[in-house]
């Protein structure tokens, strides 16, 4: 038996909270609604849902901030449902967590679609059958037997989804660390904006640039240099995108 879906709606509005959580209960979720931040923070700690549908205009704490805390204490989807309309908005949005950004008035039909595409995302940074992962080798030659990718001083374990840098662990968004396992899972090969958008986020949502892949980028290489300030895996190739150098120093 499959566990039901949990959802939790973040909306002040009584009546839109109301539409949304008949949305999600039709979709199957078992909803709990949240109208400030601070209970909406309690609840998915205690609930551990799936999915969080946030207004950014909360009586207590703007979204955004509630965004951030989310992301420290859960991996789920999480939409972004403003009528805040700038683009920078949209990229604050992303930058902090968010899946996906849906401006307001939006249609309940939109939003179900928006659903449906995050959850055709796997949960685990599993990359496409069409780009199977390198085999890993040991020091002697060897295939590794666990789920490590990546180089010497750098590992990644799709599976626990864990980051090691010099042998110690990075804490990474989940944005970044499936940026990060798409660049290591394809070694020395340019990866346009474009496709890293299509392969990362895996939804509807076309932002009006591909600048929302270089902010994730920008915070996950300073993660990195961080960790090793010798090392610089992720290169920029101008006009392009962007290529992971496993023996780069």
């Amino acid at each position: 038996m499959i566990d039901q879906r949990i959802a939790v709606v973040v909306e002040d509005d009584r009546d839109a909270g109301d539409a949304i959580s008949a949305l999600l209960t039709q979709a199957g979720f078992d909803v709990t609604i949240a109208q400030t931040g601070t209970a909406a923070l309690a609840v998915i700690r205690e609930t551990a849902p799936d999915l969080v549908t946030l207004d950014l205009t909360l009586p207590d704490i703007d979204g955004v901030e509630v965004c951030r805390q989310i992301r420290m204490v859960s991996d789920c989807y999480v939409i972004v449902l403003s009528g805040r309309t700038a683009e920078v908005d949209r990229l604050i949005g992303l930058e902090v967590g968010a899946d996906d950004y849906l401006v307001k008035p939006f249609s309940l039909r939109e939003l179900q679609a928006r659903v449906a595409a995050l959850f055709r995302r796997p949960r685990s940074a599993e990359m496409p059958a069409t780009e199977p992962l390198p085999v890993p080798v040991s020091a002697d030659g060897a295939a590794d037997q666990d789920s490590q990718i990546g180089c010497e001083d750098l590992s990644l374990n799709p599976e626990a989804r864990e980051v090691l840098v010099a042998g110690e662990e990075i804490d990474l968004t989940r944005t970044e660390f499936d940026l990060l396992a798409h660049l290591v899972s394809n070694p020395g090969i340019v990866v346009a904006r474009e496709a890293l958008l299509r392969a990362v986020w895996a939804t509807e949502f076309v932002p009006d640039s591909t600048h929302v892949v270089d902010v994730h980028l920008a915070n996950l290489r300073r993660k990195l240099r961080a960790a090793a300030s010798d090392n610089e895996w992720i290169r920029t190739i101008r006009g392009v995108g962007f290529r992971f150098d496993p023996c780069c120093d």
